[in-house]
């Protein structure tokens, strides 16, 4: 807290940054990340106070709430650090702060200022302090970080102030009641570990709603760690109210958990694709709140905030190995904005006119930078799958991934470095992903997984800029974007996964091998529509598969200039 000695300047070992920019990290360097984190969310936080000391609220005083916080970590450090540390702590202030620089929206400027009084409650119930302090309810409701959600049942809906009371780790809070009258509830907050026994009452009718945990069990004892669809900052943008998970996907969510953390568990080093899963500070489920309709085989979305380091919001899958892939991928954008918290890394002008071979759409560089490290880190993942798998089956999968995301990395790699808009500090970590990738691209990969691989990333570029990148116009310098551009899906990247056993559409037939017959099938559809970009893009890639000269190399580095199609 800042009571505490100034510390002295943080300086990261140069071994360290080596580990993270390979696109690995041992603990120690995550731990560091975690300490960099720490300091900053103090600075954001003493920035804050500094801007709400003239607030007008009906709360209590940001200072009040501050000698609160202060109190409970002379009494227990531990907890609350990890409460400052909390991923929806980071959201909240960084929220706060654009709120304050006009650039976000939400409630009443005081109540979101006020969620510090929560903050401070929940601090002191962790510590076994006292405080009293008011605080803001949302229709009856206080969300108190990292332990739960506090309910007067029959309260008066919309924004009210109530009085919370700490005392050896019991709260009682008091507040207005629809018939005008004050309503008063003693508790004891508890988190809740999964799995639990079936509720006696609806959540919605209780006056303690507990934040849920994902446990699994580890060599020191067992991690816990928030399933979080309480806390209104636990997403990437504006305030949510709450959504509870039923408890069939609650459980549903430990399982699959449980199994993803078993995959990721293997012995074998700290390079990239590799980390402890106990390293994550929260999972935020996204999208749906019970078991039905039944959940897809592949993770549908999944984000990362920079402000929230440790946090991941998913979208529950019903693959663990798709879990496994996305809890890799959305750790690694956390160790890269916490480097970006550090050091500057590149300078972005944020102009989207880059390609993202993962992305419908032009990306900025921070974007790549973004990606690429993330991807390096999936690749990695995938790598070790390979390196396990029981069957030529297995092999083959891993193989086809492993070899799409080294060889769409290393191309990002090459647009970072040439473009010449990196940072010394930046310009090492792009240069450690390559030489991580370089070693890669020369290990084996099942034949047919490969072939797939530079097929299916040859056909999300050709599409890419069939969609993206309009023909040259006389005189034009670089490449225009089309002005009708719009997002489209990437099916194949999923499809060639797999060599299709019976194949009947043109891509099936690509994915199994057979390019004359794609070929026809392509100009089949084109014969229709000869400006369609998904069996344009297919067109030339087969057509390349069955005559790689240079005709066709032209074709597919610039498959915008492909117009009218041509027959053959």
């Amino acid at each position: 807290m800042p009571s505490e000695p100034r510390p002295a300047p943080f300086r990261m070992p140069e071994r360290l940054f080596a580990e993270l920019a390979a696109g690995g990290g041992s603990a120690e360097a995550v731990a560091f990340l975690e300490r960099a984190e720490r300091a900053r969310r103090l600075l954001l936080l003493r920035t804050l106070l500094d801007r709400l000391g003239t607030l007008h609220t009906p709360l209590s005083p940001a200072a009040e709430a501050w000698d609160v916080l202060k109190e409970a970590a002379a009494a227990a450090p531990g907890p609350v650090d990890r409460l400052l540390l909390a991923p929806a702590t980071g959201g909240w202030l960084a929220h706060a702060l654009r709120r304050l620089h006009g650039t976000a929206s939400g409630p009443p400027l005081w109540a979101e200022a006020g969620h510090l009084c929560a903050l401070a409650v929940a601090a002191s119930l962790r510590a076994g302090t006292r405080a009293d302090l008011r605080v803001p309810l949302t229709d009856g409701a206080l969300p108190l970080p990292g332990l739960g959600l506090a309910r007067l049942t029959g309260a008066e809906d919309g924004l009210t102030v109530a009085h919370a009371r700490t005392s050896g780790g019991e709260l009682t809070l008091s507040g207005p009641g629809r018939d005008g009258g004050t309503l008063t509830v003693t508790i004891s907050p508890a988190t809740q570990p999964l799995p639990r026994p079936a509720p006696t009452a609806s959540d919605a009718d209780a006056a303690w709603t507990p934040l849920r945990t994902l446990t699994h069990p580890t060599p020191v004892g067992t991690v816990a760690i928030p399933l979080e669809d309480l806390d209104p900052y636990r997403d990437l943008d504006d305030p949510l109210p709450p959504a509870r998970l039923d408890t069939g996907e609650a459980e549903a969510w430990q399982r699959l958990f449980e199994e993803a953390v078993a995959l990721l568990a293997a012995p074998g080093g700290e390079g990239p694709g590799r980390f402890d899963p106990g390293a994550i500070r929260a999972v935020v489920p996204w999208g749906r709140t019970s078991t039905e309709p039944p959940a897809p085989p592949t993770v549908l979305v999944s984000a990362t905030s920079g402000d929230s380091f440790g946090a991941m919001v998913i979208a529950r899958p019903s693959c663990p190995l798709a879990l496994a892939e996305t809890l890799v991928h959305e750790f690694q954008h956390s160790k890269l904005a916490a480097l970006l918290h550090l050091f500057p890394l590149l300078d972005d002008d944020r102009e989207e006119r880059y390609y993202a071979p993962w992305r419908p759409d032009p990306r900025h560089l921070t974007g790549l930078l973004h990606g690429a490290y993330a991807f390096t880190g999936v690749a990695g993942f995938w790598r070790d799958r390979l390196a396990v798998a029981r069957d030529d089956g297995a092999a083959d999968t891993a193989g086809y991934h492993f070899a799409l995301r080294r060889l769409q990395s290393r191309l990002v790699v090459r647009t970072l470095l040439m473009e010449g808009r990196l940072t010394p500090q930046g310009r090492a970590l792009v240069s450690g992903l390559a030489r991580t990738l370089d070693g890669w691209l020369r290990e084996p990969v099942p034949y047919a997984a490969l072939t797939r691989a530079r097929t299916a990333a040859a056909l999300h570029r050709t599409e890419w800029r069939l969609r993206n990148v309009a023909p040259p116009s006389s005189g034009s310098g670089g490449p225009r974007f089309r002005l009708d551009r719009t997002s489209w899906p990437d099916v194949r990247t999923h499809a060639f996964a797999a060599r299709p056993v019976a194949p009947h559409t043109a891509d099936e037939q690509l994915a199994a091998g057979d390019a004359a017959a794609a070929l026809a099938r392509y100009a089949g559809q084109l014969a229709a529509d000869p400006a369609e970009p998904h069996a344009l893009a297919g067109w030339i890639v087969a057509r390349a598969v069955l005559d790689p000269g240079r005709t066709t190399r032209r074709m597919l580095a610039r498959p915008e200039l492909l117009q009218p199609l041509p027959s053959g």
